[in-house]
């Protein structure tokens, strides 16, 4: 019955898992001699600006989440997006690498026009993000080729690219490019001075904007029936009078728009200079397990987005707390296994509700 209750809605499941990630957490920081209330307390000051130990208010450490979770929300979106049509795009690592590239390069070379420059910049990495993407999509129409192997390809090939071009810049060294213009950088005078001098910025409206995008578009307009159709079954999906091709390309073009967005807004909005890349961020792989969590959908990706951008946030405290800060990584972890188990829990009630209903049957 537990179970059966919790299977009811994905939301239900969701927030099952993650209670069950923070309960197992807590049990292994008692079993490792420390004190899980470390943990929470670390937890409610990246959510609340408030220090429990000291009495103290910081809103800094609010804006920070923030800053932490706006990546993550946004690569979130690009799995999420690609997912809904029945396509697993693990290249959100590489259409970030390509947005951030593109937004560095207009921000360098860019017209130094108050907010143009920076909405011209922001625009390159959508677009940049948006063609990466797009030409997975169009292997896996044209061509029939393994989305999968596709993107996972093109994540080390946008990687070397962005550091062969990046480079090639004057004044760039094996780390970073010269400073970027004041008109370039997404930098919120208001915002960073809500939290205290946090480098919270204008990267907070983008991505709000994207996660309205996302859910009008899936399901509030034809295109998006058309690509939810496709997700569920492509052979209905053509018998109906879709064009299929055209809805994988599309998916994946979109899909790499929201990965260009968090390549952008983390070059321009939290680095004061391009950034030459050594290895990945991570911010693509992370948005796997953020859309899984989120269940692909608009809000439950953002929020998952805000869980794992505050457990991220919150590890240096942890660590100051005699907490080792690899509990977070741990908890999401879990998270990610529990979610994953998913089918087979829903396995589980069905036998148990055809069980039932056999031994209802025997007794009449």
């Amino acid at each position: 019955m537990v179970l059966e209750f919790f299977t009811r809605s994905n939301a239900l499941l969701s927030a099952a898992v993650v209670l069950l990630g923070f309960l197992v957490a807590t049990i292994l920081i008692l079993l490792v001699g420390r004190n899980p209330g470390n943990m929470y307390s670390a937890i409610f000051q990246v959510v609340s600006g408030w220090d429990l130990r000291r009495g103290t208010h910081n809103m800094r450490y609010v804006g920070e989440w923030f800053v932490s979770a706006i990546p993550l929300i946004l690569c979130g979106l690009s799995m999420g997006f690609a997912a809904r049509t029945g396509l697993f795009n693990i290249g959100a690592e590489g259409q970030y690498a390509a947005g951030l590239t593109a937004a560095q390069f207009v921000a360098i070379y860019g017209p130094h026009v108050p907010v143009l420059h920076w909405v011209l910049a922001v625009l390159a990495g959508i677009a940049a993000g948006a063609v990466w993407g797009g030409i997975a999509g169009f292997l896996k129409a044209r061509f029939s080729v393994s989305e999968v192997v596709a993107t996972i390809m093109m994540n080390y090939i946008a990687l070397y690219l962005s550091r062969f071009f990046t480079l090639m810049i004057p004044g760039t060294n094996t780390f970073r490019t010269p400073d970027f213009p004041q008109t370039a950088r997404l930098t919120s005078p208001v915002l960073s001075s809500l939290t205290n001098g946090s480098r919270l910025n204008y990267g907070l409206y983008l991505t709000l904007a994207a996660v309205v995008f996302y859910w009008f578009i899936m399901g509030r307009t034809r295109f998006g029936y058309s690509l939810r159709a496709t997700g569920l079954n492509r052979d209905a999906a053509r018998y109906g009078g879709i064009n299929v091709n055209a809805a994988i390309t599309a998916s994946m073009a979109i899909s790499g728009a929201f990965a260009g967005l968090a390549g952008a807004s983390v070059s321009l909005g939290v680095f004061p200079a391009g950034r030459v890349l050594a290895v990945q961020d991570g911010y693509g792989f992370d948005g796997i397990a953020v859309a899984l969590v989120g269940n692909s959908t608009a809000w439950g990706t953002a929020l998952s987005g805000l869980l794992f951008g505050m457990l991220k946030s919150a590890q240096p405290l942890m660590q100051s707390r005699q907490i080792p800060k690899e509990i977070a990584s741990i908890i999401l972890g879990l998270v990610v296994v529990f979610i994953s188990l998913r089918a087979g829990i829903r396995i589980i009630v069905d036998w148990q509700r055809k069980e039932k209903i056999r031994k209802e049957r025997e007794m009449e």
